[in-house]
């Protein structure tokens, strides 16, 4: 009977597992929002699909084509809609035209405005824009209609900008913020993101003080579905990766909250990026984010958010939000460490714990972590030199990533069996300790360096008490260690596939570690099962299935495409040409342009152009030198005075054309501005390597740089001018990719390079 009641806690356990992911977001065919706010999910994936039909990056013909969409949209809501048009460089002189979409709703009342907040340029140069961002418009604009809908009368202006150039740089977010007269009236921000097409939508705030009272905000809102942590934000904050809502922040200290989805990864700023694949659960959830939050912000005091003070949160099934103040966190630790303290002085007198059985506990314990760390570490490097293909996928996440994060799930938990089932004649109290002292340690590491992570003691409590119980019960009761582990299973189960999907499969090591830090959590009931071997068995051959199944969807498909890239450079000074390609893994379509395997990689400084990940030329082969109409370059002033050089070039297309990316040599550039625009000081002096700008062109716009340099020094500017008509342009005869292949993004594609060099 005892057994029976035992494994009963089995299928359950796996319930739980299941229910902590399955409760972070809607349901297939959840109403709720629908029922409760009218916001129809069906309604918003018919804006994305009418926004998602063609690539629409700043300066492509489908851009203004999007953006006449939603103005429409909006005024046929009744809404008086008008565009704000200028020129900016952001932080990364990445210098373009932004034509950004602004409506306001009036409200009754006098206080701050809520700012309803996404972009709708594309990346460039393939990717359709369905997720990123065309999910947050359609989610504005399908919250918005449901709003005005119920014919209410917000207290507070309602505030709708719809930027432009945020994939170049935040640019119609630095336009809005820094120049719109209504930004004075702003006082919180709700930004709708995609980084990838599906999976849940993620919680994160922006705030230059403490969190204290946008959490106690957003608790008062209700969303239903709410997913967010204290960590995920403090580790959103150590990443290079901003949203427009970054911009309003820092430059005009307004808060307010980011709502992203980020699974899917492999469709992020690809040709992929299509209505079609967009999670329409994960648009559901982004319109439970919205509609509560519309109703209550709407409402609210919009000017008393600020606070100085930090509240831990995170998100639990049943509870929805759970949160309590940063000033609890020491006191909490220091509570744990008692009661541990406590726990092994009653344990020790009541001979319940033994000093060589505890001593002996910490060997599994090591050996579980080191075994599933080392593999877990080196996973991804062992992955990709077997399918050498993945390296071309630069998000670094690729179609089965989730079939290689339950494998290495599954060996975790395969290891931690084996290696504890060779210690099952210590005591199971005994063996808590190793577990309960380290998870202590680890704790405190948090407490004092991420306390964002600190409710990670909250799993800790309930192994404590588990320890308690079995200090003085022989034979607890199963279902009442099940309960109190609950805990852990709810809060670090996510977290197992949560940081290779955010953090790229290189990061596949943190599922191992979760893995076994969320097996010793769980010992007061998974050391009790019997047959620990034999569970490691079955985990391990589920692990070799799943290795299997991930090895048949290795392949590249139509559905699951290959990243490909190919770009011809046209050297204006030399008159030779060569073809260049970033692929690591050589696809037969590239390789039949290039002519040869063996071709070497480019190696002078300036030829690897400007990608997000820092991506250079894999292989160049010299190409047919074509008649490509080189732009025409002059110097409209050279002067000095009071020891600087000032100069003024002109840069000027001569042929259709999507970018200009200007490098130079080692000599300082002490100003700079593109058509009036200056460069920060902070880009110049900390950030620009030799790179110095890039212009993304519309309507062909040319190219006024003023420098000031030292006197008496010698300026050379490296230009390249790209146009993206490759595979159209009718001096080529490039063949159109097959099927199993997409262009590759976050690198310059398909493009026409002509290169020059000026000296003066």
């Amino acid at each position: 009977m005892k057994n029976i009641r035992l494994w009963a806690t089995l299928p359950l356990l796996i319930l739980a597992i299941f229910w902590s992911y399955r409760s972070l977001m809607p349901s297939v065919g959840n109403t709720s929002v629908e029922e409760e706010y009218g916001f129809s999910t069906d309604k918003a994936l018919t804006h994305v699909e009418a926004m998602s039909k063609q690539p629409h990056a700043v300066g492509f013909p489908a851009h203004a084509t999007v953006r006449a969409y939603i103005v429409t949209e909006l005024e046929n809501m009744g809404l008086e809609v008008s565009l704000q048009e200028g020129y900016t460089a952001g932080d990364w002189a990445n210098y373009s035209k932004a034509v950004n979409i602004v409506s306001r709703i009036e409200g009754s009342g006098e206080g701050k405005a809520l700012l309803l907040l996404s972009h709708y340029d594309s990346s460039p140069h393939s990717s359709l824009g369905a997720s990123d961002a065309g999910s947050g418009v359609a989610t504005i604009l399908e919250g918005i209609r449901a709003y005005l809908a119920k014919n209410v009368t917000p207290k507070n202006d309602i505030i709708i900008v719809i930027t432009d150039a945020e994939e170049l740089g935040l640019n119609g977010a630095d336009l809005f913020a820094n120049r719109h007269p209504w930004t004075k009236d702003v006082g919180l921000v709700l930004n709708f993101e995609a980084r990838g097409s599906g999976g849940p939508g993620y919680m994160f705030m922006e705030t230059n003080r403490g969190n204290e009272q946008l959490i106690k905000e957003f608790v008062t809102a209700n969303p239903h579905f709410p997913v967010t942590n204290s960590l995920a934000y403090s580790i959103y904050k150590l990443l290079p990766n901003d949203t427009d809502l970054t911009v309003f922040r820092e430059d005009q200290d307004i808060e307010g909250f980011n709502f992203a989805f980020i699974d899917d990864h492999f469709d992020y700023h690809s040709v992929r990026d299509s209505h079609t694949r967009l999670d329409r659960n994960s648009l559901t959830h982004q319109g439970s984010y919205l509609m509560p939050l519309l109703t209550h912000f709407s409402e609210a005091d919009l000017g008393s958010l600020k606070s100085l003070n930090d509240y831990i949160y995170f998100n639990i099934p049943l509870f929805k939000m759970v949160t309590y103040p940063f000033d609890w966190i020491w006191p909490m630790w220091i509570l744990s460490l008692g009661i541990f303290i406590i726990l092994l002085v009653l344990g020790f007198r009541n001979s319940i714990l033994n000093i060589k059985e505890v001593f002996q506990g910490f060997v599994p314990m090591t050996a579980s972590l080191l075994i599933n760390g080392i593999v877990g570490y080196f996973a991804w490097t062992m992955i990709i030199a077997l399918y050498p293909g993945y390296k071309d996928i630069l998000q670094g996440f690729t179609y089965n990533g989730h079939t290689y994060i339950l494998a290495l799930a599954l060996f975790s938990l395969a290891i931690c069996f084996w290696v504890y089932s060779r210690f099952k004649k210590i005591s199971i109290p005994s063996l808590l300790v190793a577990p309960a002292l380290l998870w202590l340690v680890i704790c405190g590491v948090v407490a004092q360096y991420l306390p964002g992570a600190s409710f990670f003691i909250i799993p800790v409590y309930a192994l404590l008490v588990c320890l308690a119980i079995l200090i003085h019960q022989k034979e607890p009761d199963p279902y009442l260690l099940l309960f109190l582990l609950l805990p852990a299973i709810f809060i670090y189960s996510p977290f197992i596939a949560m940081f290779p999907i955010a953090l790229g499969l290189k990061m596949l090591v943190t599922t191992a570690l979760f893995t076994t830090l969320t097996f010793w959590l769980l010992l007061p009931l998974l050391a009790s099962y019997p047959k620990k071997k034999l569970l490691g068995s079955l985990l391990f051959t589920g692990f070799i299935i799943t290795l299997a199944v991930a090895h048949f969807q290795s392949g590249f498909t139509e559905e699951k495409a290959k990243p490909s890239s190919l770009v011809y450079i046209l050297d204006a000074d030399t008159k030779k040409a060569q073809w260049a390609t970033y692929e690591k893994q050589l696809s037969d379509w590239t390789l039949a342009v290039l002519g040869s395997e063996n071709s070497l990689p480019e190696k002078t400084n300036n030829t690897n152009i400007y990608s997000k990940y820092n991506s250079g030329y894999t292989h160049v082969s010299a190409a047919p030198v074509k008649d490509i109409t080189e732009p025409v370059v002059t110097i409209e002033k050279d002067t000095t005075l009071e020891g600087n050089r000032m100069l003024e070039v002109g840069i000027f297309p001569q042929r259709g054309v999507n970018r200009l990316e200007v490098f130079t040599n080692s000599t300082q550039i002490k100003k700079a501005s593109i058509n009036g625009i200056e460069l920060s000081e902070y880009y110049l002096k900390q950030r620009r390597g030799t790179r110095l700008f890039t212009h993304y062109i519309s309507d062909n716009d040319s190219t006024i740089l003023e420098l000031s340099i030292p006197a008496g020094a010698e300026l050379e500017l490296t230009l390249y001018e790209a146009s993206n008509d490759l595979l159209a342009h009718p001096l080529f005869s490039v063949p159109q990719r097959p099927k199993d292949l997409i262009p590759m993004p976050f690198v310059l594609n398909d493009a026409v390079i002509i290169k020059k060099t000026i000296r003066h």
